[in-house]
């Protein structure tokens, strides 16, 4: 370019070009990339629950759980966009321990506050919360009542949780200036603040709600669901989906000085790999050795085992620790199980010893396996670690008492409200109703519908049949 030429373009078209083209995008963008991605990996379990409870019911009611597993995304999203976040993350900095306070409605400044990639990635984990109760009450709760606690989990007793813990003014936040007993609760994914509250919600709701015919009592026997196919494929959906709600949870990927936030996700991944693997071979041939047969559905329900026990430590333990803990998370499953079973309260699907009890132990192996370098790494505070590296019992305390406040928080709100439905006849169906099956009664027919004219009949040709 000879001197006299003006340059090509101006200097803000210049910053523009440079913003928006460079091959090193600047890192807020890489971080809005990363909880976007991983969002979408989230919300992607919402098919792998909708397969899984499909699958785990009969036929005449697949329609109907398929259903609410799409009116719990829809009610789960504008909950949180009302209050559910704003009660979750709404007042950073300002030192409400409780609850959060600002951002109803994204309103006041949010934009340019927490950002909608924020929000959307914690949606997605919100909704996974209320969609947990979904197949523990399958086969015989009304739309309504679904719909109702759906908005219940995600619009306020979710991000009460949230708050407390993921939150920088939380009571129970490791993030705080001065933590609980100088630690905080470590539960980096969310095996306490997703799991066991999806999982306690929906044990609550089994037991106010009842027993399907015929599940216990005189006669009474276990209810088979109708595909285990469709079983397989949730759980492998719900697999992929944690990758992102693990490694998603570093909430950053650009590798900012003094951080090993990218070494933290991709190791991240590998510890959720290794509980699920470990969870679902161990409770294969636990249930092998109790029933004499190798149970499909069975190694499913371990592989979740598995994963809900890594989430809370994933980003903290040691990979081979990860195999311990998916291992005793498969026997924690059918601890969990067993218990439910005994006290006649009907599970359809297992949430409640998938999710809460191994919610429960995911917090106590946090406790027990996390290792200081990796503390430093995930939190960046070395000196926290557990209990089998330092021999103080700080961090099992905390995280024991958050198993304590969750349980307590989710049955104070949430028993009453169960109750409350169920005494105004808004909760289950009619017997008549859930013996002709949902579907035939309430949405016109079976999901698997066909008729006469649909299906070609066989022609035979001399002699034999032409298929």
């Amino acid at each position: 370019m000879s001197g006299g030429e003006p340059p090509p373009f101006s200097p803000e078209q210049q910053k523009y070009l440079d913003a928006h083209y460079s091959n090193s995008p600047p890192p807020d963008y890489v971080d809005v990339h990363w909880l976007l991605y991983n969002g979408v990996l989230v919300f992607l379990m919402q098919c792998g629950f909708a397969m899984l409870c499909a699958g785990s019911v009969r036929a005449k009611n697949a329609q109907n759980i398929l259903l609410k597993n799409i009116v719990d995304v829809c009610v789960g999203a504008l909950g949180f966009w009302s209050t559910g976040f704003a009660f979750a993350y709404g007042n950073r900095g300002t030192g409400n321990f409780f609850i959060g306070t600002k951002y109803f409605f994204l309103s006041k400044g949010f934009a340019g506050g927490p950002g909608y990639h924020t929000w959307f990635f914690q949606f997605a984990f919100a909704a996974t919360a209320a969609t947990i109760v979904s197949g523990a009450v399958a086969e015989r709760c009304q739309l309504k009542a679904y719909a109702a606690y759906s908005a219940m989990l995600t619009a306020f007793v979710y991000p009460v949780v949230a708050h407390w813990v993921w939150s920088e003014d939380g009571w129970l936040s490791s993030q705080l200036h001065d933590p609980v007993l100088g630690v905080g609760v470590v539960d980096f994914a969310g095996s306490g603040v997703v799991h066991m509250v999806g999982g306690a919600a929906a044990g609550i709701g089994a037991y106010v709600l009842g027993p399907r015919r015929g599940r216990f009592g005189p006669g009474g026997k276990k209810i088979q669901g109708h595909s285990t196919p469709l079983v397989v494929l949730g759980t492998f959906i719900l697999w992929i989906g944690w990758y992102g709600f693990n490694p998603g949870s570093t909430l950053m990927l650009a590798d900012l000085p003094a951080t090993g936030i990218p070494f933290v996700a991709e190791k991240t991944a590998v510890t959720t790999t290794l509980a699920a693997a470990s969870g679902g071979l161990t409770n294969l041939f636990v249930h092998h050795y109790l029933s004499g047969f190798y149970d499909v559905g069975e190694m499913c329900n371990g592989v979740l085992a598995g994963l809900v026990s890594i989430t809370a430590g994933c980003s903290v333990v040691e990979v081979w620790a990860a195999v311990v803990i998916g291992f005793v998370g498969a026997f924690a499953y059918t601890a969990g199980s067993l218990l439910l079973e005994k006290l006649e309260i009907d599970d359809a699907v297992n949430a409640t010893p998938v999710h809460y009890f191994c919610g429960v132990w995911g917090l106590i192996a946090t406790a027990l396996f996390a290792r200081g370098e990796n503390m430093r790494n995930a939190y960046g505070v070395g000196s926290r670690a557990g209990l089998f590296y330092t021999g103080q019992g700080e961090m099992l305390a905390c995280n024991v008492l958050a198993i304590v406040i969750i349980t307590a928080w989710v049955g104070l709100m949430m028993f009453p409200f169960f109750t409350a439905l169920k005494s105004a006849g808004l909760f289950r169906v009619s017997d008549e109703v859930e013996e002709a099956g949902l579907d035939d009664s309430k949405h016109g027919g079976s999901a698997y519908e066909m008729k006469e004219k649909d299906v070609e009949a066989p022609q035979k040709i001399s002699g034999k049949v032409k298929e």
